[in-house]
């Protein structure tokens, strides 16, 4: 019987010894395809929406935007806002980067990313979303949203990571969120006043592109 479970335990140890081993290919692989992508804005928002939605097209308006502004876009590669914010960027004839993930339920790579990286670990994804992204812009979505979000928010705030305009767009869609940051969060001290800074919402694409401009110029 200890024989069966040590050798589970040497089984368990080799499978992870390998596995280090996929996630650094999976991280010298983003960092190669990459290397000479110029500044991006990542784009986040659902996958379950789909050409004609009101969130479809204001991600797509906002990525031809972002391109015209001379910013590349990357998103997570799938369907939905993601699909529309590459859509976007294609349009304008800009760099269009699509970061898929494998699921059990296969999330499909959009046909507008021109540059297209699959992925199996979601912790290496992140950091090429962070690592090329001038700027995070978020648009209505669910538990992967708010995940990418708030991750950002916490390397922003713990400084692992410079500051950057991290945007909220759709005002009506997030103020549940936004109330309950500053009535809970900061009452409570969870936070601190100047956490909310991290923070813009906005409601139009011009908005975002006049928000990422202005927070560079005052950085210069």
């Amino acid at each position: 019987m200890n024989k069966l479970v040590n050798g589970q335990i040497e089984k368990f140890f080799i499978e992870d010894s390998w596995r280090v081993f996929r996630i650094m290919a999976e991280f010298v692989e983003g960092f190669e395809a990459l290397s000479n992508v110029k500044d991006c804005v990542t784009i986040f928002g659902s996958a379950r929406v789909s050409e004609g939605d009101k969130d479809y097209e204001l991600a797509r308006k906002i990525g031809q935007q972002v391109a015209k502004a001379g910013y590349g876009v990357i998103t997570g590669g799938g369907g939905g806002i993601m699909e529309a914010g590459n859509r976007g960027a294609a349009e304008a004839d800009e760099i269009s980067v699509g970061l898929n993930i494998d699921l059990p339920f296969e999330q499909i790579p959009n046909q507008y990313a021109n540059v297209r990286l699959g992925f199996k670990y979601f912790f290496v994804r992140k950091v090429m979303f962070i690592k090329y992204a001038k700027a995070f812009v978020i648009l209505p979505g669910g538990f992967g949203t708010l995940d990418e979000l708030f991750e950002a928010l916490t390397l922003i705030q713990t400084k692992k990571i410079s500051k950057f305009p991290v945007i909220l767009v759709d005002s009506s869609y997030w103020e549940g969120l936004i109330s309950w940051i500053k009535s809970r969060l900061l009452v409570e001290k969870k936070i601190e006043k100047e956490d909310l800074k991290l923070l813009t919402v906005v409601d139009t694409p011009e908005e975002v592109v006049e928000h990422i401009k202005h927070f560079y110029q005052e950085a210069e």
